[in-house]
């Protein structure tokens, strides 16, 4: 446990995350709890690195002083060889987005699926999780399955464009949880089995800004069903707008974004993050963003 009078510091390592919005809401809730906590991104592409660097990279920031590190793509499974200890979640998975760094040893964990769990339990606590369907079957989607089968669904069809990659995933879920049906299927199977689900989670880029649109034919949704998204940029994707206006209870991608956060807050620093404030914080932050979009596109216009 940690004391007040400590300092933090933390990465995140991975391709891209110079605008990830994770060090900002470690930052702020730290400040919040009287800590001095610095968190930093160590953006590969920018430092111009492979992901197989991670072994180097941890071991630098172990002699640098750092307390933790947050991974990301492409690095979490990779970065399993270099650890000294992995919690029983993260080794299922078989990736690490957490690495503690305590007396010279790297501990490993993962909370892409424990912030999706806590996500749904407070995002759609009433959820009836007898079946649900997912759309994707990459990195992100492993852990939200993880999640899903977790958290009690009984059935999870897990649909892919790939439908081979869709069909192992569910078989190595199905190890992972012997007494659930976990099933892999083509998107061309969503018109069979859309009808038979409680529940939707999208897992794939589709909604991203630079990737808009639906995952799939809006039709197939009904009103009695509730839809989750992890895709929070934007917040409001068109899928979850979509959903809304059909009557379904939803699920931004924030909430995840938050709660992976959030339990990898209490990890570095042995402390609970107040998840409703760095939820509101979060949201902040996404709001300046896109009034900042906005306003570049005006000021584009006008030329």
């Amino acid at each position: 446990m940690s004391t007040r009078s400590e300092s933090y510091l933390i990465g995140l390592i991975g391709d891209g995350v110079t605008p990830s919005l994770t060090p900002p809401m470690h930052e702020h809730e730290g400040q919040l709890q009287g800590l001095r906590y610095l968190y930093r991104p160590i953006d590969l592409t920018k430092l111009q690195l492979p992901a197989s660097s991670i072994g180097d990279l941890l071991k630098a920031a172990y002699h640098l002083g750092f307390n933790g590190l947050n991974i990301t793509h492409p690095c979490k499974q990779l970065v399993l060889e270099h650890l000294d200890e992995v919690s029983d979640d993260a080794r299922r998975l078989g990736a690490v987005n957490t690495v503690v760094i305590l007396n010279g040893r790297f501990i490993g964990h993962n909370t892409d699926f424990s912030g999706f769990a806590s996500a749904l339990a407070t995002g759609l606590p009433d959820a009836k999780l007898g079946r649900v369907v997912q759309l994707g079957a990459g990195g992100a989607g492993s852990a939200v399955a993880y999640a899903l089968l977790s958290a009690g669904v009984k059935t999870l069809d897990v649909v892919d464009v790939d439908a081979a990659r869709a069909k192992e995933r569910a078989a190595g879920l199905a190890k992972l949880f012997p007494n659930c049906t976990v099933t892999g299927r083509s998107t061309s199977e969503l018109p069979e089995i859309m009808p038979l689900g409680d529940g939707l989670v999208h897992c794939t880029p589709v909604g991203m800004a630079a990737h808009p649109g639906v995952p799939l034919d809006m039709d197939l949704v009904e009103p009695r069903q509730w839809v989750a998204d992890i895709v929070y940029r934007p917040i409001e994707t068109q899928l979850v707008k979509e959903a809304r206006a059909k009557g379904c209870q939803v699920l931004d991608g924030g909430r995840m974004a938050v709660g992976q956060a959030v339990d990898a807050f209490r990890i570095f620093t042995g402390l609970d993050a107040d998840a409703d404030r760095m939820r509101s914080h979060f949201l902040d932050l996404i709001a300046a963003e896109e009034a900042a979009a906005r306003g570049v596109g005006e000021t584009a216009g006008a030329r």
